[in-house]
């Protein structure tokens, strides 16, 4: 490491973070109250920047960092932080994913045992100077069934713990394959349905997505048996908020615990209303022993990458030379786009897979391309945690077979990077191209062949190719407001076609059955690719 070089802290960080920093001779400058003024000034002389959520690492920062070679975020998300404009500089971005995972685990684990058994109540009453223990009968948790949904990072780790209260574990997670349910001892659920319906007590552990918004709503509660408890200690909105009040007031669900609502800190929720919610302040990762970890693993992280070491956390892709990733930049999009595709048009959890690379793609890094593929197939299901870096570790994790192959002879297109993925219930192929002007265009998903350029959101409808489906899904696309980008048609030799629209938002899942509604729709989804 280049003794002298310099790190601007712009968040606060543990104390421990900043020592650490300093004993390998870096000069930190901790300037956790500077203004965006004075970092637009100043950030041209640092070769690091840490943050947290608030500091606002984009275009216009990056154009006056011109010696940035890292941004160390402290904490899990990077919302905050533009991910291409690091990537395509070849500015490491690593955050500290796992230094919160057992704290938020115990503080699941916590809230599920005080509204269990009343225990805020219970200890505002005796604050009030009352003595009445009727009202605070609770249940044991000693053979009950506890449901989990996300059986990820946090979700294992109650898994886990909760079995060693003799609880009954059962987990619904579409995206994690068999062996992960078999090694952390929790019974699998094919739907979440199946889940509710045998659950005395819920908690969630899902990644904020499109889909996991409003996950558990009227219809999961009605599936429930009386007497549900609802912890939620992920991210607000996961459970629609009108629904467990509606399951409260109802008696369908005899208590809930949350730690986030999907308005805060605004107060605005039902929830507010009813004395069975205990609530606290998103307070998951807060404990002393996790605000240390993430500084020190912050620190460790930017140490690391100045010290031109691989980092556990890169979120994106580590710095590679201009020459170099000028031309491997493109595939790498293009592989995460296929990547993308696979979880947002199927749930099938993955058993193998077989990259194949044509034409001008045999010629970049393979293991690179191999891992933006699979960063794709992950990242909208396993918010937070996946990256160059450990993306083949996950699959590893997973079981997921992985080969590469060149030149199969797949001559439809020049430059072609063919996925073909294995699931559990059957095959499924997705194939793309960079074109001469570096555009990244989407050729084929299964036997439907076409040529789209992929956006931000996206819709893919397969119908019986009969006459009026095109218009039928360009009516129901009005009703809905939506703008079409492009639309494409690409029919098989089967009497089916596929419909591709790019249309200007998302899409709720309701607003996506207004497809399938439609006579002769067999399938319909709404895929986003991520960082387009």
């Amino acid at each position: 490491m280049a003794k002298g070089m310099k790190v601007l802290v712009a968040e606060r960080i543990a104390d421990e973070g900043i020592t650490a920093l300093e004993e390998v001779g870096l000069q930190v400058n901790f300037s956790p109250k500077i203004s965006r003024e004075e970092l637009l000034s100043i950030i041209g002389e640092y070769d690091a920047l840490i943050v947290r959520s608030a500091t606002k690492v984009d275009e216009e920062l990056y154009e006056y960092a011109t010696n940035l070679k890292v941004v160390g975020r402290a904490g899990n998300g990077v919302d905050n932080i533009d991910m291409n404009g690091a990537s395509k500089r070849g500015i490491i971005v690593a955050n500290t994913p796992d230094a919160n995972t057992v704290t938020t685990a115990e503080h699941t684990i916590a809230l599920m045992l005080a509204s269990n058994r009343r225990i805020p109540q219970a200890d505002a009453m005796i604050h009030r100077r009352e003595w009445d223990r009727t009202k605070f009968k609770g249940a044991e948790l000693f053979g009950k069934t506890l449901g989990i949904v996300g059986l990820g990072r946090i979700g294992s780790k109650v898994c886990v713990r909760m079995k060693a209260f003799g609880m009954r574990v059962i987990a619904y997670d579409p995206y994690i394959a068999d062996e992960r349910f078999e090694r952390f001892g929790a019974e699998k659920k094919d739907t979440l349905m199946d889940l509710m319906k045998e659950v005395d007590f819920l908690t969630i552990h899902t990644p904020k997505t499109w889909e996991t918004m409003g996950l558990v709503g009227k219809e999961e509660f009605a599936a429930a048996k009386d007497g549900l408890r609802v912890v939620n200690c992920a991210r607000g909105g996961l459970i629609d908020e009108d629904a467990l009040y509606e399951g409260l007031e109802s008696g369908k669900v005899a208590a809930a615990a949350i730690d986030v609502l999907k308005d805060e800190p605004n107060l605005t929720s039902p929830l507010l209303n009813s004395d069975k919610v205990i609530f606290t302040p998103h307070l998951g990762a807060d404990t002393y022993e996790a605000q240390l970890n993430v500084g020190i693993a912050v620190a460790q992280e930017v140490i690391d990458v100045l010290d031109g070491k691989m980092v556990p956390n890169a979120v994106n892709l580590p710095s590679l030379g201009a020459t170099e990733m000028e031309g491997l930049f493109d595939y790498l999009k293009l592989g995460e786009r296929l990547g993308n595709l696979y979880y947002g048009i199927f749930q099938d959890p993955i058993e193998s897979m077989q990259i194949t690379f044509s034409g001008e793609a045999a010629n970049f890094d393979k293991k690179t391309i191999t891992l933006a593929v699979l960063k794709g197939i992950f990242e909208p299901v396993m918010s937070g945690r996946v990256n160059y870096v450990n993306a083949g570790v996950i699959a590893e994790e997973e079981g997921i077979a992985i080969a590469t192959v060149e030149n199969e002879g797949e001559i439809r297109f020049n430059n072609l990077l063919k996925v073909k993925i294995n699931g559990h219930q059957g095959s499924h192929t997705f194939a793309g191209m960079v074109t001469g002007e570096n555009e990244i265009r989407i050729n084929r998903i299964d036997h439907y062949f076409f040529d789209i350029k992929p956006t931000k959101n996206m819709l893919f409808i397969v119908n019986e190719d009969k006459p009026g489906r095109i218009g039928e899904v360009g009516a129901v696309a009005g009703s809905l407001d939506l703008n079409i980008g492009s639309m494409q048609c690409a029919p098989d030799n089967k009497g089916n076609a596929m419909i591709i629209l790019s249309v200007d938002k998302e899409l709720a899942e309701d607003e996506v059955k207004q497809f399938t509604d439609i006579d002769g729709i067999l399938m319909a989804k709404y895929v986003k690719i991520y960082n387009e």
